[in-house]
């Protein structure tokens, strides 16, 4: 079987949905961030892929080359994986702060937790 050509496109295609499902249909804040951060690998590969340009080569000035990739997109996504490892480690540093106070990282408890204290008010 032969992949439709860019296959890359597929595969970040795959990877955000993956991200996604997963956000959407787990409890655990844990896998939730697990979640995001496939989905944001998943763009990652994206803008990477739409940088690249075959047969072209980095950009410098010299006579023998006449095609360039573009450096852009490489250097936003490092700026990216640094921004996402931060948000990650906050994320992190929330839910454990959740499980202190409230003895729990799963959402529906959470909620479950909330509305309780809502009806004993």
């Amino acid at each position: 079987m032969e992949w439709p050509g860019l296959y890359n496109y597929w595969i970040a295609a795959f990877l955000m949905m993956a991200g996604l499902y997963i956000v959407i249909s787990r409890e655990n804040l844990i896998k939730k961030i697990v979640g995001l951060n496939v989905f944001q690998a998943s763009v990652f590969i994206l803008y990477i892929s739409m940088g690249k340009v075959d047969g072209g080569t980095a950009p410098i000035l010299d006579p023998r080359f006449t095609l360039y990739t573009n450096p852009l997109p490489s250097v936003l996504i490092l700026t990216a994986i640094v921004v996402g490892v931060a948000t990650t480690a906050l994320g992190l540093a929330l839910v454990v702060r959740i499980n202190e106070a409230f003895g729990t990282i799963e959402s529906d408890e959470l909620i479950a937790l909330e509305e309780a204290e809502d009806d004993d008010r």
